[in-house]
């Protein structure tokens, strides 16, 4: 199993996911594309900046919180960290790209999709995330991945560090209790 991905491992990662959504959406049709804070939203970021380059010149974006939307909300304390959720523009009857950086259980993509419910209907949502590391829990996959770590012990976390947050491009797979 990889545990490390340098700077340029992730840059490579992140135009493979760039090739692959150019390739399923046209640049010429709208497209709003929402990212599950924090690094799902910096991906996002990064993911429509691309594209722009690309000739996407209808690109929406939007901000996703799931906080108040996660099954496990009684289990992150007493008093949840809720951010905004951003989203400005008519989600309705357009596709919509759901951006994350690690997909494991897929439980923070139900909550996601629960709480675009409250948004509009869009006439399709993809998901994209940067690391696919397998555990599901739910029926849930992505439509793009950067790289697929099925072999990720459960005792040990997929960690994604980006340059605009964490001040390096980097994937970690750790033991849990590494700082």
């Amino acid at each position: 199993m990889r545990t490390r991905y340098e700077p340029q491992d992730v840059g490579r990662l992140i135009d493979g996911l760039v090739d692959a959504i150019a390739g399923h959406f046209s640049a010429r049709q709208p497209l709003t594309i929402v990212g599950i804070r924090t690094r799902g939203q910096t991906l996002a970021d990064r993911l429509a900046g691309a594209l722009t380059g690309r000739g996407f010149d209808r690109i929406d974006r939007g901000i996703l919180d799931i906080t108040l939307y996660r099954d496990d909300l009684s289990e992150i304390g007493p008093k949840p960290m809720v951010r905004p959720t951003r989203i400005e523009t008519d989600i309705n009857s357009k596709p919509l790209l759901l951006v994350d950086d690690v997909l494991f259980t897929g439980r923070t993509v139900r909550a996601g999709l629960n709480a675009l419910a409250d948004f509009g209907r869009p006439s399709a949502i993809r998901l994209a995330v940067l690391v696919d590391r397998g555990g599901r829990e739910l029926p849930i996959q992505a439509d793009f991945v950067g790289v697929t770590q099925r072999d990720v012990p459960l005792t040990h976390r997929v960690k994604v560090k980006l340059v605009e947050t964490d001040k390096i491009d980097e994937i970690l797979i750790e033991p849990r209790d590494a700082p």
